[in-house]
C-alpha cells in the first residue's frame, strides 16, 4: 500500500507543479512546434533526469536544506535575476536572423536531451520548491521514506514532471494553432511579458522575505 501511495502522490505533486507556465515549458513548446514529438520527448527525458536528482536529494536533506538560510536566499535572489534574463533572452529570439535560426536548429537536431539537462540543471528554484513539498508530505504522513518506498515516490514524481509538461505543450500548440493572435505574439510579447511579471513577483518575495523585516 506504501509503494502505491508513494508513487500516486510523487505523481500529483509533480504533475501539478509542472503544469503551470515555466520555462521549461515554454522551450518545450518551440522544440515540439518546430521539431516534433521525438525531440520534444528526448528534451522532456534532460528534464527529468535532472529533476529526480534534486527529489531524491531533497528528500533525504530536506531538513538540513531548509535551515541553510544562506543557500534559500541565494537561490531566491538567483531566481529573479534568472527570469529577467529569460525575458530578455525570448524577446532576443523573437528577432534573430535566419543565420541564427539555423545555428539553433543544428544545435537542438543534434542534441535536444542535453538541452533539456542543461536547462533543468539551471532551474535552481525547484531546490525550494521540493525541499518544502518534501517537508510537507513526511511530516504530515502523506508518504513514507523507507528505502523501497522512497524510489516509488520519486518515479511517481519524474511520471508526473513527463504528463504535465506534455498536457501543457500540446496545450500551447492547440491554442497557438486555433488562435493566429496567439501564434503572432506569443515569442515577442506574451512569453517576455510573463517571465517580467514572474521576476516581479519573485522580486517582491525576496524584498518581503529578506529586506522589510
Amino acid at each position: 500500500m506504501g509503494v502505491l501511495k508513494n508513487s500516486l502522490v510523487g505523481f500529483l505533486v509533480s504533475y501539478i507543479g509542472s503544469v503551470p507556465l515555466g520555462y521549461l515549458n515554454v522551450v518545450g513548446y518551440e522544440i515540439y512546434d518546430k521539431w516534433g514529438i521525438e525531440k520534444l520527448l528526448y528534451y522532456l527525458l534532460g528534464v527529468v533526469f535532472i529533476e529526480v536528482l534534486v527529489v531524491y536529494v531533497t528528500l533525504i536533506f530536506a531538513n538540513k536544506l531548509v535551515s541553510n538560510k544562506k543557500l534559500m536566499k541565494a537561490i531566491d535572489v538567483f531566481g529573479f535575476f534568472f527570469l529577467l534574463f529569460l525575458a530578455y533572452s525570448f524577446y532576443s529570439y523573437s528577432n534573430q536572423t535566419v543565420s541564427g535560426h539555423n545555428y539553433l536548429e543544428k544545435y537542438i537536431l543534434y542534441s535536444p536531451f542535453l538541452i533539456g539537462l542543461l536547462l533543468s540543471s539551471l532551474n535552481f528554484l525547484q531546490l525550494p520548491f521540493w525541499t518544502g513539498w518534501n517537508l510537507y508530505l513526511i511530516n504530515g504522513n502523506y508518504i513514507t521514506t523507507e528505502k523501497k518506498n522512497r524510489y516509488f515516490y520519486v518515479f511517481g514524481t519524474s511520471l508526473g514532471t513527463l504528463s504535465g509538461m506534455i498536457t501543457l505543450v500540446f496545450l500551447l500548440n492547440a491554442i497557438a494553432v486555433n488562435t493566429s493572435s496567439f501564434s503572432k505574439y506569443i515569442m515577442p510579447v506574451i512569453i517576455p511579458l510573463f517571465f517580467l511579471t514572474l521576476a516581479f513577483f519573485q522580486g517582491y518575495k525576496v524584498f518581503k522575505k529578506y529586506v522589510k523585516q
